[in-house]
């Protein structure tokens, strides 16, 4: 350098390292071969984006296994003590219409403590939440299988601990998958997710009736005690916290006591230097009724589901009348035919669903330009037709649900072999989990970052819609016979449709809506 001059001559180099929050970091090189001060021109440094979440696919398999095993116990433990009404109600000297008493408890607080539990897990994390809902699960099952038969109060208030604490484990699932999947792939997850909720229903009967039958009731309780227990351990050991506002994509590596014991997952793609995303405010669950579109899904759901719950809560009656040959242990088997349709049925649904997502987003970037908003092959979420694409095959699980109902009933009414309604069964099974699931992945689509509230809220109006129907279910076979009582439960799942049409309708709109408010914020 020469009185303050810098030689034309000179080769001037510079080093440019970028980091944003959003993208790896990136360096480029620019340069500038002839100046007279320093005059730099900086050519354009190309970003590189972070991915959705730092998890390998095997990973996210792993994690989401893990939630489906925790959210087994929702309907396990709610199904696998009706066949022992009968022993309870003689050991605690009352009757089974009082005894029941202890079910209707259970199903309220079923309803009603995911909401608490879901928007703590989106505030506070995931693996938390989980391993609390566990922990109470745990503890109330033990209470169950001590306490004296002198004090059935106190038999209803731990029924009401046990639902506390499993109830809310399939509202934390399903954040998890909303933490660590796109949407591309989150029909798949949720499949397999499902899968161990929706089997519940089938096992409980069948495991219930077997270890009262052979144990006594109390092994009913031990036997929670012990598998939730089991289910605790393991979650402490492997288990990492996925929550987005923790620790982002998964990269952010989060305070000690939300770390497994055995962080064999993401290990070493922590990047210390990111930082961590604001936390933000948990807006109140109760506001998602607000949104017209989603209601519309949350009642649509609940109607199915309620229905469902009724077929399934009558099968030992309607067999048992009908089928006087089968045994407690025979008709606790038929519960598998229904399962086997939900265990099958969820898996190819959610593949399906996948599938859809693909084949859509091929079909926009194929035939969309850049007049148009797409570019580069890159589609904005917010213009995609998700309601539409979630919602292509939800027409025909419903026809599928509709006829086999309809059907199952007028085989019990015409006492035909028992082998035509178990394969009925099989088909309301299986068609049920595919709208279950399809609903459930959609619900999270609109509002991924509340993906635990969103799923309370339907879990709350599905089993408020599920125990107002089961009650009255025996008065309606009382009433009209078996036949038409399934053409009427039938019937009122038919005349459901046009919420999917509206759904797809006012989906867009809605979904715009709720998204002004977060950019102007």
């Amino acid at each position: 350098m020469l009185n303050g001059h810098v030689p034309t001559c000179i080769f001037k180099q510079f080093q440019i390292t970028v980091r944003c929050p959003h993208t790896s970091p990136h360096t480029t090189m620019v340069q500038n071969d002839e100046v007279d001060d320093i005059p730099v021109v900086v050519t354009k440094v190309q970003d590189v984006e972070r991915p959705y979440s730092i998890f390998t696919t095997s990973e996210k398999w792993v994690i989401v296994s893990l939630a489906s095993i925790a959210g087994l116990f929702s309907p396990l433990t709610a199904y696998i003590y009706l066949p022992a009404l009968p022993m309870i109600a003689t050991a605690f000297h009352k009757t089974v219409e009082l005894t029941n008493l202890t079910v209707t408890v259970y199903l309220v607080f079923q309803g009603v403590s995911p909401m608490f539990w879901g928007t703590l897990a989106d505030r506070m994390g995931r693996r938390p939440t989980s391993l609390g809902c566990l922990f109470v699960l745990s503890i109330a099952c033990i209470g169950l299988a001590f306490v004296p038969t002198s004090y059935f109060w106190l038999l209803m208030v731990l029924r009401c601990l046990q639902a506390i604490g499993s109830a809310s484990t399939l509202t934390i699932g399903a954040g998890i998958i909303a933490d660590i999947a796109t949407p591309a792939e989150r029909g798949g997850f949720f499949g397999i997710f499902t899968m161990g909720p929706q089997v519940g229903p089938a096992l409980g009967p069948v495991v219930g009736g077997a270890l009262a039958d052979k144990l006594g009731w109390r092994s009913i309780f031990w036997f929670l005690c012990i598998s939730s227990s089991a289910c605790f351990i393991v979650m402490v050991a492997f288990l990492p916290e996925t929550l987005r506002s923790l620790v982002g994509n998964g990269s952010i590596l989060p305070p000690i006591q939300y770390r497994p014991l055995l962080s064999l997952m993401g290990r070493g793609r922590k990047d210390p230097e990111v930082e961590c995303p604001p936390a933000r405010k948990s807006p109140n669950p109760f506001h998602l009724f607000a949104c017209v579109d989603i209601l519309n899904l949350l009642v649509f759901n609940g109607i199915q589901y309620a229905v469902f719950t009724a077929i399934l809560a009558t099968i030992s009656s309607l067999f048992n009348k009908n089928y006087p040959q089968l045994s407690e242990t025979d008709i606790g088997l038929c519960y598998l035919a229904s399962g086997g349709g939900l265990a099958l049925g969820a898996i190819f649904s959610g593949k399906l669903m996948d599938w859809d997502f693909r084949k859509t987003k091929e079909h926009l970037t194929r035939n969309f330009t850049p007049e148009k908003g797409i570019s580069d092959g890159i589609i904005d979420e917010d213009d995609f037709p998700i309601e539409a694409t979630r919602l292509k095959r939800l027409p025909l699980w419903m026809i599928m649900f509709c006829a086999a109902c309809v059907g199952y009933g007028w085989c019990l009414q015409a006492r035909t072999t028992i082998a035509a309604p178990l394969v009925l069964q099989f088909v309301i099974g299986f068609s049920e989990i595919a709208m279950l699931t399809t609903i459930q992945t959609l619900l999270v689509d609109l509002v991924p970052s509340q993906g635990s509230s969103v799923t309370a809220c339907n879990n709350l109006i599905r089993c408020s819609m599920g125990a107002l129907l089961v009650s009255v279910i025996d008065l309606i076979l009382q009433q009209i016979n078996t036949g038409w009582t399934f053409v009427l439960l039938g019937g009122i799942c038919f005349i459901s449709v046009p919420m999917v049409w509206l759904a797809v309708r006012i989906g867009p709109r809605c979904r715009a809506g709720r998204q002004q408010p977060e950019i102007a914020s």
